[in-house]
């Protein structure tokens, strides 16, 4: 009992610092830096900078926008339900949890590859003269967004062990039914 208290306070925990880090993530402006080599370049000093999701304005980038809060909308749901199942201990109520951390992770995911294609392809319109003298990298609001992604995906491996130690604790109660005489 002591070990599923652990494992799913741990759960609990990811799941915890998964939206704290993607809430931080979205709200912040270092998702992709510009750095000019001022050596090279003196007159374009001035176009070293640093962009987030809500600089950006074209289409492919709306995606982005709309994926990333959602994601952080089911996280905060998924924690909820994580929460009841593991009160209830019931297996079935927390593998579906779990399953659904696991899903929600995909729109992290999915979010974070747009954006990443996205910065790519702007990225290859640039020309080689100027890609010399710049250095373009990602930030530590991707990083975070990375990171996120990482603990929604821990959080439900974690739900999933939770649901099966709590069917081997024969707790696998399903639903109880009450009849009127």
């Amino acid at each position: 009992l002591a070990l599923y208290g652990m494992v799913v306070i741990t759960a609990g925990f990811s799941g915890l610092l998964s939206f704290s880090f993607l809430a931080v993530a979205i709200g912040s402006d270092y998702w992709y830096i510009i750095d000019v080599n001022k050596a090279n370049q003196s007159d374009l000093e001035d176009l070293s900078s640093h962009s987030g999701l809500w600089r950006i304005r074209e289409d492919s980038h709306k995606v982005i926008v709309t994926l990333l809060p959602l994601s952080l909308l089911l996280v905060v749901l998924g924690g909820i339900c994580g929460l009841v199942s593991s009160l209830a201990r019931n297996p079935s109520l927390l593998a579906g949890s779990a399953s659904y951390f696991l899903f929600c992770s995909l729109f992290t995911l999915s979010g974070l590859s747009v954006y990443v294609s996205y910065c790519q392809r702007a990225r290859e319109l640039l020309e080689p003269e100027i890609l010399a003298s710049v250095h373009v990298s990602y930030g530590w609001s991707l990083g975070m967004a990375c990171l996120s992604f990482s603990l929604e995906v821990t959080a439900g491996l974690l739900l999933m062990l939770a649901a099966r130690m709590a069917h081997l604790m024969g707790h696998d109660h399903g639903v109880t039914i009450i009849a009127m005489a």
